[in-house]
């Protein structure tokens, strides 16, 4: 099997657990730690929950080999001038091993903790492929002057750029029709939850089939020439493809995805079930 293995931590764990955790899943020979970039998550709003930023710093200097990354950072209360530096100083600090991952973001407590007003959900399509267009291309220069809709750089210096030849990878989550070919025109990688309403394993493991069919459609359309990579990210409600993982992970190859996502084994349940740990990891050769 070629499909990679990478794995979400979650940002409530102190610094010090969060890069013991990385260092678990390096040893383990995944791919990429991911973590998301939130400010408070659902039904752990009330619990400790950590910046992703100094976080991935904090692993990026404690680990050699696995690469790291936001899944997703959005433009909810990250400005692209400001982030774009932080991005450099992580890829830095990681030795070039820092994946950029974004999305639109939600309507959630995210989006409201700054008293901004509410975006209907074509002015947050919007927002994003702008952040995402103005971050790329601080990213890419190293001076920049925009001014956009939502988002103004003048003479923002992005020094000395991002350490990795070809600059930092760039996955896009994308579900809709026109964050989809956003996605495929723009990101060196594309992720999908599949069905958010699916719960059976079936259901779940053909909602990941039927988003890559859609994906490969849109890429065929409206970037023929392009091929980003294809992640699957497994929610924390989808357990129930444990119980025949090699299965899942074979539909997932075979529908054209890279990599899938798994969250990390945790002591509250709220990951890859800890007798499943085993068998996911041979299914992926490690």
């Amino acid at each position: 099997m070629t499909l990679a293995l990478s794995a979400v931590v979650l940002n409530d764990h102190a610094p010090a657990e969060f890069t013991a955790a990385v260092r678990e899943v390096e040893t383990a020979g995944l791919r990429t730690a991911w973590t998301y970039d939130h400010l408070s998550w659902r039904d752990m709003r009330e619990g400790p929950w950590f910046n992703a930023v100094p976080l991935l710093a904090a692993a990026g200097a404690a680990t050699s080999t696995v690469r790291l990354g936001t899944l997703v950072a959005s433009p909810n209360f990250r400005h692209p001038v400001t982030f774009a530096s932080e991005v450099v100083a992580l890829d830095h600090v990681s030795s070039g091993r820092f994946e950029l991952g974004v999305g639109a973001g939600t309507s959630a407590q995210d989006a409201s903790v700054l008293g901004l007003e509410p975006l209907t959900p074509g002015q947050r399509q919007r927002r994003f492929e702008e952040w995402t267009t103005l971050l790329a291309t601080l990213l890419s220069q190293p001076v920049t002057d925009v001014r956009g809709e939502f988002y103004t750089a003048h003479d923002a210096r992005t020094l000395p750029g991002p350490l990795q030849a070809g600059g930092v990878p760039l996955t896009v989550a994308a579900a809709g029709p026109r964050g989809t070919a956003f996605a495929a025109r723009t990101g060196t990688g594309w992720v999908t939850y599949g069905d958010p309403a699916a719960r059976d394993p079936e259901a779940v493991t053909a909602g990941y089939v039927e988003a890559a069919r859609r994906f490969e459609r849109t890429r065929r359309e409206v970037a023929p020439e392009r091929t980003p990579r294809r992640l699957a990210l497994v929610g924390r409600d989808e357990a129930g493809v444990f119980t025949r993982y090699g299965e899942f992970a074979q539909r997932l190859e075979d529908a054209g995805f890279d990599e899938v996502v798994v969250h990390w084994p945790r002591p509250d349940g709220r990951g890859v079930p800890a007798g499943a740990l085993r068998e996911v990891l041979r299914v992926h050769g490690l």
